[in-house]
């Protein structure tokens, strides 16, 4: 039985699907969760779903010195950290043609420099027997129309994790969980714009939910998964395989 008491978890980008769904999965299960988000008033709503097992904070992860400040207050006041669970992300809609700089830059900005902030930000803290999951994404493998510059950021976060896997053993341990379409917020205009396409290229026929996606991050987290690093899960109902 996976169980996370004594343990504390670190989740950003907490206030969207898959963040908020590992953070209540994981407190239900023991853990104290760390839940931050860029907007906080949301962040500390699903503090307010979760309960006294849960602190919110404020993270702009595009920021390096808030990604620290965020690490150093969860730190101080559990003591340490076990898990890092990086969720933090955006999934903006453009074609090469049509993006500009800033549009190119605004998307490094929080979706690899963010990661890379995060995931150095924690490394002070972490306990032993400790471990990151970032999330990474479908587009990172395969590419996607009008997503290039996500998914180019995404193939980097899966490699930059890898590189962490080599760097933070054996104390820490660093995976990637790569989800499709899962039915969240973020991927809302995908499924409406393609969605029956989509659905007929997944071979079960249904799109993902957030619940299971953090399914595998608790996985990736708990002792089950104790011989697991540098690994990528995809959660995609086999259209990777297509």
């Amino acid at each position: 039985m996976i169980t996370f008491n004594e343990k504390t978890i670190l989740i950003t980008g907490a206030a969207g699907g898959i963040g908020r769904a590992a953070a209540k999965k994981m407190a239900a299960l023991g853990a104290d969760v760390a839940i931050s988000d860029v907007n906080l008033d949301a962040v500390q709503a699903v503090q307010k779903e979760i309960g006294a097992s849960a602190s919110a904070y404020c993270t702009d992860v595009s920021d390096a010195q808030s990604c620290k400040q965020t690490a150093a207050e969860v730190a101080q006041r559990y003591g340490k950290i076990d898990h890092l669970v990086h969720c933090a992300g955006i999934y903006p809609e453009k074609q090469v043609a049509d993006m500009t700089q800033d549009d190119w830059r605004r998307l490094m900005s929080i979706n690899l420099d963010g990661t890379f902030h995060m995931c150095q930000a924690v490394l002070p803290y972490l306990a032993e027997n400790s471990s990151i999951v970032n999330l990474a994404s479908l587009a990172g493998h395969r590419g996607s129309h009008s997503h290039a510059h996500y998914s180019a950021s995404k193939g980097a976060v899966s490699s930059l994790s890898k590189s962490l896997a080599l760097e933070l053993a054996p104390k820490t341990r660093v995976n990637i969980v790569s989800p499709g379409i899962i039915d969240t917020a973020m991927a809302s205009s995908l499924m409406q714009q393609k969605g029956q396409a989509l659905l007929d290229a997944t071979p079960l026929k249904r799109f993902g939910s957030a619940d299971e996606v953090a399914g595998v991050i608790m996985f990736l987290c708990s002792e089950l998964a104790s011989f697991v690093n540098g690994e990528t899960i995809h959660v995609n109902g086999g259209l990777y395989i297509v």
